[in-house]
């Protein structure tokens, strides 16, 4: 039976012989990505899927221990150093932890330990919990006080000499200080790369055209490892110290009580290991440390738990490869390799192009996953991503999955640079991306110009229209939308309002739909009525122009009143960008360049303005409501400079609001007001030249009746 067809029976199913050949691949395996991990510093799965080689390999072991190799992974550690570096022995042996990868497992570690010590349930036992760094294991050497030498983990028994460049790394100190420190002490931790550091590296090797890292720990591993230790004093690496291996001495009886004096001798340590009494508490640090994962400015793939009490670790001892008094709690894997199968383009509501990788699915951080965003053309570009590729895909905490990386060595023949459409995939109009006069850059997204034309952008369009924020209608929710847009019922804003006469002329009534009867079409139907009435600001927001969110949807409709003024000092604006009702609109406070220009760009579009025509003869629009509208500022612009004594500026501006009166972020001939604090400039300036009234601050308190 072929390799493949092995792999996929279950361990309780394999006959002797079965058993006896999957072992044999499984120790092959193992070493490759063994040699590839430790010795090359370029593995070619993840974590996740080299765990369940070897959980497939201990799990057959168990079942037929008498067929356990000479080789078995189970009892190596790590791999033999290189012949590029010389050797060192370890004189305490540096073992591998056991993994937990389920709750039930850390329940089990915790009862295990109690059973073999005979405590009894209720016996306290503390444990040490602490983040388990992805980073490459080291074990420094200090004689006297002095650091002598640095060995990285190798096979367990002896490492690679690399102390000439760990004396290049600045966070460890040459010298220990204190009056506790050991005659002699092995410090064990961990060295690594954090992530801004990562990122400057790989953008540096960019540009110089060397090797890109896939990950910050192929980097630091592959920084430490240099033959010149010039170039790893180049390489921003950092290291935590979280154990000990031979010491002549120990200055306390804990766990935790040593890794803080170690701290105290100017070895950097971890802040979040913490004490715990039980599984439970393990289990909390567990789930909080998951939660703040992406928060961490470095790579973690778990939890490490240890026995805190020495003389309870001298009695557990160690089984194999790994000691009984501590284990490794995995996170689910958050990278993973899959094939990217296809590149799909979504035509999002404001006609943005968006690239997503249709991909084999891999299971990710727990999660199956069969698509990931590919961001933009550029981004694609930048990682030359092609459909065949096989790919390292990333998921951290609730972060949408994206492609981390290309594995190169694996791109099929043949494969094509790909090549982003420049025309919409749904409406065929062109897509363009646009460019800032001003600063002369492109826009990262390519954006489709058919408008309301385009099918995808109507559907999403609507689909906002009728949101809980915007005109609220009960019973439109996205898929009936999406259906009835498909069916031909709802192909504007305004057809929303016409459902009903459109209904009686329909072949099949809406009361007659699958889901529906004839109760929830009146309901639907009763909803809408309901809404022909509507708030400016919520009529504002409802039509989708890009930069308009509600906050400034309710700027909008408090500065220009009536639906009426502001349609026709937006179709003013946008005819014409160096005119008075442009000037006005950037004017406004919390507006903004950016912000009129896509309010001009959409009242400048024909389409737009018709769908406006159409809802103008379905809709009434209604005011926003102010706190107060007969106070002596309400309606009135006032301008706000200078440095105000009792009251911030931003509270100044709020009280202004609550009183009925615009807040402008400039003085032009239509302010009313200019409030002037202390070093008030050009404003105060641009006031008196245009013969606006100045108020001082009491003056306006006066005013306002504050």
């Amino acid at each position: 039976m072929a390799d493949e067809d092995l792999r996929k029976i279950d361990v309780e199913a394999l006959t002797p012989g079965q058993a006896a050949s999957e072992l044999e691949r499984l120790a092959r395996e193992i070493a490759h990505h063994d040699a590839l991990y430790y010795a090359q510093d370029n593995p070619e799965i993840s974590d996740a899927a080299y765990d369940a080689l070897r959980r497939r390999n201990e799990a057959i072991e168990a079942r037929f221990p008498e067929l356990r190799r000479a080789d078995s992974p189970s009892e190596r550690v790590g791999m033999a150093p290189s012949e590029g570096f010389g050797k060192i022995r370890h004189r305490v042996a540096m073992l591998s932890l056991d993994n937990a990868f389920e709750d039930e497992d850390v329940v089990e570690f915790v009862g295990r330990v109690r059973r073999f010590l005979g405590l009894v349930e209720d016996a306290p036992l503390e444990l040490v919990a602490e983040p388990k760094i992805d980073g490459l294991s080291i074990s420094l050497r200090y004689d006297r006080g002095r650091f002598v030498e640095a060995a990285t983990r190798g096979d367990g028994t002896q490492g690679e000499n690399v102390t000439a460049n760990v004396l290049t790394i600045k966070s460890i100190p040459h010298v220990l200080k204190g009056k506790d420190v050991p005659e002699t002490i092995d410090i064990r931790g961990e060295i690594f790369m954090d992530h801004a550091d990562f990122q400057n590296l790989n953008v540096q090797q960019a540009a110089s055209g060397a090797k890109i890292f896939a990950n910050p720990r192929n980097a630091a591993a592959g920084s430490l490892r240099q033959l010149d230790p010039k170039l790893t004093a180049k390489r921003p690496l950092r290291f935590f110290a979280y154990g000990w291996g031979e010491a002549s001495s120990l200055p306390t009886e804990t766990q935790s009580g040593v890794v803080e004096a170690m701290g105290r001798w100017g070895l950097p340590i971890n802040p979040r290991m913490t004490l715990c009494a039980g599984a439970e508490e393990l289990l909390a640090y567990y789930q909080q440390l998951a939660m703040d994962r992406a928060r961490l400015d470095y790579d973690i793939d778990g939890v490490v738990y240890k026995v805190n009490r020495l003389d309870y670790q001298l009695r557990l001892g160690f089984i194999s490869r790994s000691p009984r008094w501590a284990t490794a709690h995995k996170f689910p894997a958050e990278q993973a390799m899959t094939i990217l199968r296809d590149i799909d383009i979504q035509v999002g509501r404001t006609g943005a192009l968006t690239p997503v990788a249709k991909l084999e699915p891999v299971t990710v951080g727990g999660v199956v996953v069969s698509n990931a965003t590919l961001h933009n053309e550029d981004e694609i570009a930048r990682k030359d991503i092609r459909i065949g590729d096989t790919v390292v895909v990333q998921r951290a905490g609730d972060v949408i999955p994206q492609i981390v990386s290309v594995v190169l060595e694996k791109r099929p023949e043949g494969a094509e640079a790909y090549q982003f459409p420049k025309v919409c995939p749904v409406c065929g109009s062109h897509a363009v991306r646009e460019t800032d006069e001003k600063s002369g850059r492109r826009d990262v997204v390519r954006r489709c110009t058919g408008g309301l034309i385009c099918e995808a952008q109507q559907v999403e369009r609507l689909k906002h229209f009728v949101s809980r924020n915007a005109f609220d209608i009960e019973g439109l929710g996205e898929k009936t939308i999406a259906a009835f847009h498909r069916d031909g019922l709802i192909q504007s804003p305004a057809d929303i309002f016409r459902l009903q006469h459109k209904d009686t002329q329909a072949d099949l009534k809406i009361e007659e739909r699958e889901g529906w009867g004839p109760q929830s079409a009146q309901k639907l139907f009763a909803s809408i009525e309901a809404r022909r009435e509507i708030g400016l600001d919520r009529f504002i927001y409802a039509l989708g122009i890009r930069h308009v969110g509600e906050t400034t949807a309710k700027v909008l409709a408090r500065s220009y009143g009536t639906l009426e003024n502001f349609e026709a000092q937006m179709r003013a604006a946008g005819q014409d960008e160096a005119g008075e009702a442009f000037a006005d609109l950037v004017n406004i406070n919390g507006i903004g360049k950016v912000v009129a220009e896509a309010i001009a760009e959409f009242f400048a579009e024909p389409h737009n303005i018709e769908v406006l025509r159409e809802l103008h003869k379905e809709v009434r629009t209604v005011p926003v409501e102010t706190v107060a509208s007969d106070t002596a500022v309400a309606g009135k612009t006032v301008v706000f400079t200078g440095s105000l004594e009792k009251m911030t500026r931003s509270e100044a501006k709020a009280q202004a609001e609550r009183l009925g009166a615009k807040v402008a972020g400039s003085v032009s001939k239509k302010t009313d007001y200019v409030v002037a604090g202390a070093d008030a400039g050009s404003k105060l300036n641009k006031a008196r030249e245009l013969g606006v009234t100045v108020l001082s601050e009491d003056d306006w308190l006066g005013l306002t009746g504050g």
